[in-house]
């Protein structure tokens, strides 16, 4: 089966060298154009594409595949290079740019997506995040047969896993390799002619919204398991922060704690202070910080992070 393949980051990058170990034929490869990262902003290759280029995929990176819109020539020499490939089957997974109806109905077999959800629950942008920040137990992978909606095709495949307390960066792993056994999965039913389509159910149906920096800083007047699960959401991006003595702390571990002093305290206040957490005052109890990171340092378990940042009980994070 000849399979064009639209990704971007490591989540797709897994799919993809799945696919392709599985013996199917990679006959395109579309990833969104470079973009700069790191603190010198040099232009960086997506995981995709730097997977495709190790392999020797043809490669494609239009703006947009709009063929009235802002980059037309882009979409046209995409169009192009689609139809040239000749592809039975078109895998799209996190690729980032919304696919116009010419796109869906190139491939043979159409638009096979990996979505991180189990649907018709969150739709959208960011289902990772938003599932551990609602605190779902569970979570896990579906493939869906793309359409013109927001993830509103048919589902193809799924299959569940316990978040537990995870963050964002494992549950993404764990989601990353199950999304790669399962499209494989799907491509052997879907060349074998037993890939069998079932509608999303109309109840349910929840929007996962694209995670912005602006939700970053710890709201102090929340419950505290609210708070403890958006630590885990955001990490690794944008990493949950507040603000000490002036200076803004990133905090990428943090638990529920006893709570037993918190109820005279404002939220925020430090209540206590050891080589094992540092806890804070929260609505309806306290939170246990457990790794922090100050502003260009580097991640630290609390003992260490203590070696150089002063901490006391009844200090207040803003």
């Amino acid at each position: 089966m000849r399979v064009a393949f639209a990704g971007t980051p490591e989540f797709a990058r897994v799919a993809l060298e799945a696919i392709a170990a599985a013996g199917f034929e990679i006959v395109l490869v579309l990833t969104q154009p470079d973009r700069p990262a790191g603190r010198g902003m040099k232009l960086q290759a997506s995981a995709v594409k730097q997977l495709a280029l190790a392999r020797g995929w043809t490669l494609a990176q239009p703006r947009s595949l709009r063929l009235d819109g802002k980059f037309p020539d882009e979409a046209a020499a995409a169009r192009e290079a689609i139809e040239a490939a000749r592809a039975d089957v078109m895998v799209v997974a996190a690729y980032g740019l919304i696919l116009p109806q010419w796109v869906l109905d190139a491939p043979r077999l159409g638009c096979l997506n990996i979505h991180a959800s189990l649907l018709p629950r969150w739709r959208g942008a960011a289902p990772i995040h938003r599932a551990i920040e609602a605190g779902d137990p569970r979570t896990g992978v579906t493939i869906m047969q793309m359409d013109a909606g927001l993830d509103t095709g048919a589902m193809l495949l799924s299959e569940a896993l316990d978040i537990g307390d995870d963050s964002t960066a494992l549950l993404h792993d764990r989601l990353a390799s199950m999304g790669g056994r399962l499209i494989v999965e799907a491509l052997r039913r879907a060349e074998a002619g037993s890939l069998k389509a079932e509608p999303q159910p109309d109840e349910g149906v929840t929007y996962a919204r694209k995670v912005e920096k602006s939700e970053a800083q710890i709201d102090w007047s929340e419950d505290a398991a609210a708070i403890v699960r958006r630590v885990r959401a955001f990490d690794p991006f944008p990493g949950a922060g507040s603000v000490l003595g002036g200076e803004t702390l990133k905090v990428w571990g943090a638990r529920v704690g006893s709570g037993a002093a918190a109820s005279a305290q404002a939220p925020g206040t430090v209540l206590a202070v050891s080589g094992s957490g540092i806890e804070v005052a929260a609505k309806d109890g306290s939170v246990v910080l457990t790794e922090l990171q100050r502003a260009g340092g580097k991640r630290l378990p609390v003992g260490d992070f203590l070696r150089g940042f002063e901490v006391r009980p009844g200090l207040r994070f803003g």
